[in-house]
């Protein structure tokens, strides 16, 4: 497998240059993160923040790590001091505490809102009346060391083009809906984070400013090391 051949190829199929590749580097060692960086990307995902924070001192300094999977907020400790961006911020309650452990550190730390888009239940996000709860509801404007930079959305895992086309559209249509609001002043939306290896190229149709990429860069997971 060679990884700077499959970003070659992978590359010629973003067909939105402004839309920004997430190496998901989930379960994959170092070496294959370093290949990687050495052919230009600097932008990379993790799941877990026990392999993040273990990666992190290990490679280069100017890589923008990205957390993509579920936080829990008793582990928000252990990237605040350098995590790029969170993906996945589902409740106020993390939210809060990404802000007490970005404070400690001296940080803002930027995150998007995880919105539920997908058919099945096992996917985490707040709902439409959720985040309009979250908006008027909650003093989020007093957590000053979070900025909301934008939403996330995981499509159905299915291989029906329409339905998860229909997703990412809703989640389009929302991220504008959201975007002409009067919002806090920590909120500043420009990004719309969807699609993986599965579906990227129907995000990068439907608005995505960034794609969630690991199988077709590095192969397969290899889950005995994660």
């Amino acid at each position: 497998m060679d990884i700077k051949e499959n970003l070659f190829r992978l590359k010629k199929t973003l067909t939105n240059p402004d839309c920004l590749l997430v190496a998901v580097s989930k379960t994959k060692p170092i070496g294959d993160i370093q290949e990687a960086y050495d052919a230009g990307i600097r932008d990379f995902g993790e799941n877990k923040v026990q392999e993040l924070a273990e990666k992190q001192p290990q490679l280069p300094k100017d890589i923008r790590w990205h957390m993509i999977g579920h936080l829990q907020r008793n582990k928000v400790k252990y990237i605040a001091p350098f995590v790029h961006l969170i993906h996945g911020v589902d409740s106020y309650k993390l939210l809060k505490e990404i802000n007490k452990q970005g404070r400690k550190v001296n940080r803002t730390i930027p995150c998007l809102l995880q919105i539920h888009i997908a058919k099945e239940e096992s996917k985490f996000g707040f709902s439409e009346d959720e985040l309009e709860v979250l908006i008027k509801n909650e003093p989020v404007a007093e957590l000053s060391h979070v900025k909301i930079v934008g939403l996330m959305g995981m499509a159905t895992n299915t291989d029906n083009e329409d339905v998860v086309r229909r997703e990412f559209a809703s989640l389009k249509s929302l991220f504008d809906k959201i975007k002409s609001k009067d919002l806090p002043s920590n909120f500043e939306l420009k990004e719309i984070s969807m699609g993986m290896s599965g579906d990227y190229q129907i995000a990068q149709e439907e608005g995505s400013t960034m794609v969630r990429i690991g199988s077709a860069i590095f192969g397969k997971r290899n889950y005995s090391k994660g």
